[in-house]
């Protein structure tokens, strides 16, 4: 007998077919975020010392971007990440529960989610509500704080799993359980995402014997090569598995490179040799600074036969789109209830368009609009990073010109200031509003 649907069981089939295709077209999402990582230092990126292969041709691979913004320190640069929100709105280290994360979302239709490594957003405590599982990952290993005494403690989802004073291990370890994760635990049938939150290269820094002395960038050159090592094992495993043509691979950095002489000579508890400075190319300061050597960071992205090859963007980009972006390309919506700050970069990515967004905001401190970039008098982040001798004045660059931030136009073109300085006031009173739980209750029901 010949089956023959009627017309209503034909909308269910092609309804039923075309769900299934569409979520075929979802891509896996791998990030790549590693910490205190500058902005020169990668090959790609300028660097004359260190030689990062795969990285370089991840570049090749997909595009390249030279004003990517992250935040200026490690706890907000991750919850600004995870949550498409501004640090005075996602508290940083300070995370709350009633955050919303894009894993939950991703979670949500169908994506496998695993989180491995730094996690730092839970006060660096295990706080149940505030951990990886409760904010929208199936699985995670790693510290929730950094290894800023020589030493982490590792969870293993909500379950402590371990300490090291190893640091020189915890790249391939990462990486190890990220490679195992795709072979044995992930489910083949899911799209995933695969968020990698390296603790390298963040003080106290160490390579592993196998790297240890053999960079001509000192220790730090031999933690950055080694990084790139290890990276091309686990993007050699995601072509082992047939999962590079349909992988979205994010790579970039937290924040800039720790790299004053104050912060970094005679560090009390750091092994001989321990300079854990990295490169801001030609950037100005580093971590915790509001000049861009604390904000913009490398940053590469790849997917195979949907990002055109062999790019390089200068347009304004930063950690704070990957919410909405994730949104439309794999097909959720991005919450209501609270202020998104990200906006929806799919169609940079693409190719379909060249600009990115129109402005960023330097928490607290400044924001740029297109070349230029307003700082307030003497801001800086808690204290980090320093100029003793920046003049306590009003600040404007135009960073096409002067990329460096040495030459203060605010005197020379008052008009600017005063838009600049408008447009930052109409961000920050939006507020830290705290957001209703309706919906982060509704996504873990």
């Amino acid at each position: 007998m010949v089956f023959r649907p009627s017309f209503i069981e034909k909308i269910f089939l092609f309804f039923g077919i075309f769900g299934i295709i569409k979520a075929a077209e979802k891509p896996n999402i791998v990030i790549l975020f590693t910490d205190d990582q500058g902005y020169g230092d990668l090959a790609s990126y300028g660097s004359k010392n260190n030689r990062t292969p795969r990285l370089d041709q991840l570049a090749k691979e997909g595009i390249k971007f030279t004003s990517f913004y992250s935040q200026t320190v490690c706890g907000p640069s991750r919850s600004a990440l995870l949550t498409g929100r501004q640090p005075l709105r996602s508290k940083g280290w300070g995370m709350p529960a009633s955050e919303i994360t894009w894993a939950e979302l991703l979670r949500e239709v169908g994506y496998q989610t695993a989180c491995i490594g730094k996690w730092d957003v839970s006060s660096r405590k295990a706080i149940i509500e505030r951990m990886p599982n409760a904010q929208g990952f199936d699985y995670y290993f790693g510290p929730l704080g950094a290894n800023d005494g020589g030493g982490v403690k590792f969870h293993e989802n909500n379950e402590p799993a371990g300490t090291s004073r190893e640091m020189g291990e915890l790249t391939t370890l990462y990486t190890e359980k990220s490679i195992v994760w795709l072979k044995e635990k992930r489910d083949p049938e899911k799209p995933f995402v695969l968020y990698i939150a390296h603790t390298m290269m963040h003080t106290i820094i160490d390579a592993s014997d196998r790297f240890r002395g053999k960079s001509k960038g000192g220790l730090y050159g031999d933690v950055v090569e080694e990084f790139d090592f290890e990276t091309g094992r686990l993007l050699d495993t995601l072509d082992e598995l047939g999962l590079s043509k349909n992988t979205l691979v994010i790579y970039t950095s937290d924040n800039g490179p720790w790299n004053q002489d104050k912060y970094t000579k005679n560090k009390k508890g750091h092994p001989k040799g321990s300079v854990f400075w990295g490169d801001s190319g030609p950037l100005r300061n580093g971590k915790g600074s509001c000049y861009e050597g604390g904000y913009r960071l490398p940053c590469i992205v790849r997917w195979p036969g949907k990002i055109p090859a062999g790019r390089e963007s200068g347009a304004i980009f930063a950690s704070v789109d990957f919410m909405p972006t994730f949104a439309k390309l794999c097909g959720f919506e991005v919450p209501k209830d609270r202020r998104i700050d990200g906006i929806d970069q799919s169609d940079l990515l693409l190719g379909r368009r060249k600009v990115g967004r129109d402005y960023f905001y330097y928490h607290e401190a400044g924001i740029r609009k297109g070349k230029w970039k307003y700082l307030k008098a003497n801001a800086h982040f808690y204290g980090y990073a320093v100029e003793n001798d920046r003049a306590k004045v009003e600040e404007l660059y135009d960073l096409e010109s002067d990329l460096g931030e040495q030459n203060n136009l605010a005197e020379k073109f008052p008009k600017i200031v005063t838009e600049l300085k408008l447009l930052m006031k109409s961000i920050e009173k939006l507020g830290p509003r705290i957001p209703s739980r309706t919906s982060n209750q509704r996504l873990r029901e």
